[in-house]
């Protein structure tokens, strides 16, 4: 079995009762509170002759009976970073009414536009958070605080501005490079010897962080995306030799592209950056799609945005403010190729090409999200006020749980091409394991 350091930093020991009031008792119909010593194995399968050890147990997540800050006396603030995503507003919803209700806290701030918002050059004021605030901000897409990307690493800065306004619970809602920044934000008030608590809500729209089961507006992201793909299969199947071409999101893991074919079955060639492929040759994408074409006169693609980055000829250099590689526009290179091609050989086709990537990241996170979203927030919550510190909230064998951020951002959650959700795709769209000419 792997081992992992599942441990979670605290900022002391716990010595306040907390104000929420649950049992200890089993069997008495009232919710208990969860134990310190609550743990979840992390690996489902496991070698008898290698039995789990501690550090292959994860930190149960909710709320205990002890916490370590008096409730009086917190200041927190959010901030949201990085790109759009289904569900963001249902998490602040979700913080703000935890924090209120449930612990009583009052003094809330909102960071304006992500990481920029805590530097004075920007001059964005923190927003005073109340009730009214948040009351209806779940069915709007997008963050009533505004997002961006960068600046995670003026963390002297940033911790400046935490102790200089009393804030000492800071929840961070972003990705990975987010994350990467509460990481080392953390890692600054841990070296000033500061008590406040960094607590990570972890938000990916590709599903891409690791030791996180689902990541929040995901699921949402493919439904929305399978409205897109039925629309290129209209398109395709109303004219002779129709090709439908989808670009989704995925920068370097095709989860959405991969769950969207399973969900319409009307998918006949996945793309994604996990597995790649060629263009000519026997087994190349061209030919198979003139193989599509010959039989059925009508096809379906669906391509995540970094996938085929190697066939690119001009691909940007350097990064975003994210950390983020930039990408060249693989639908654009994909609908001229295919274009070229049968022009080449006189072969009448028509191609739509559809990329709603920017509709999905801005729309309303759907029911299931918005469940999800809320859980989050109000674990995420009952992290910080117990003086936990240096984690994300995560979601592991539908078990919410303590991650360290350091693990959580070691490395990218991607498809395994030898896996069975990838056999599953393959089957379901009939294209080979590999286009590789």
């Amino acid at each position: 079995m792997s081992s992992f350091d599942f441990a979670i930093p605290t900022l002391g020991p716990c010595t306040t009762p907390s104000p929420i009031h649950l049992s200890r008792e089993k069997g008495d119909f009232i919710s208990d509170y969860v134990s310190d010593v609550q743990r979840v194995v992390y690996q489902v399968d496991v070698d008898l002759s290698q039995p789990p050890q501690a550090a292959d147990l994860l930190e149960a997540a909710g709320p205990r009976e002890m916490v370590y800050f008096d409730p009086a006396k917190v200041g927190a603030a959010i901030v949201t970073c990085g790109g759009l995503c289904p569900g963001l507003n249902d998490v602040i919803r979700s913080i703000v009414l935890c924090l209120w209700h449930r612990y009583g806290v009052r003094r809330l701030l909102g960071i304006r536009y992500g990481y920029r918002g805590f530097l004075k050059e920007f001059g964005f004021d923190a927003m005073a958070i109340t009730l009214d605030h948040v009351r209806d901000i779940h069915k709007q897409g997008g963050t009533i605080l505004g997002s961006s990307r960068g600046y995670g690493g003026r963390t002297q800065e940033i911790v400046d501005f935490l102790e200089q306004n009393s804030v000492n619970q800071l929840f961070v809602i972003g990705g990975d490079g987010t994350q990467r920044g509460a990481l080392a934000i953390c890692q600054e008030v841990m070296r000033r010897g500061s008590k406040i608590a960094i607590v990570g809500i972890p938000k990916t729209i590709d599903n891409d962080l690791s030791f996180v089961q689902r990541s929040f507006g995901f699921e949402t992201s493919v439904s929305l995306a399978v409205d897109a793909v039925a629309g290129a299969h209209i398109e395709a199947a109303g004219a002779y030799n129709g090709i439908g071409l989808v670009k989704l999101m995925g920068r370097e893991s095709g989860f959405i592209a991969a769950q969207t074919a399973l969900a319409c079955n009307d998918v006949n060639f996945v793309l994604i950056p996990e597995v790649p492929f060629v263009m000519q040759g026997e087994n190349g994408f061209l030919n198979l799609l003139e193989s599509r074409l010959k039989n059925r006169h009508h096809a379906v693609i669906v391509v995540s945005e970094g996938a085929g980055q190697h066939l690119l000829e001009q691909v940007p250099p350097g990064g975003d403010a994210s950390g983020n590689k930039k990408l060249g526009d693989v639908g654009v290179f994909l609908k001229r190729e295919i274009s070229q091609y049968f022009k080449s050989k006189a072969v009448e086709i028509g191609v739509k090409y559809i990329d709603p990537s920017y509709i999905i990241r801005s729309a309303p996170a759907n029911a299931n999200d918005s469940v999800y979203c809320t859980r989050l927030g109000a674990h995420s919550v009952h992290a910080a006020m117990s003086g936990r510190t240096g984690l994300i909230v995560s979601l592991i064998h539908d078990r919410f749980v303590h991650v360290p951020i350091k693990l959580a951002v070691s490395e990218r959650h991607v498809i395994d091409p030898e896996g069975s959700l990838w056999r599953d795709v393959i089957e379901a769209t009939g294209q080979p394991g590999l286009m590789s000419g």
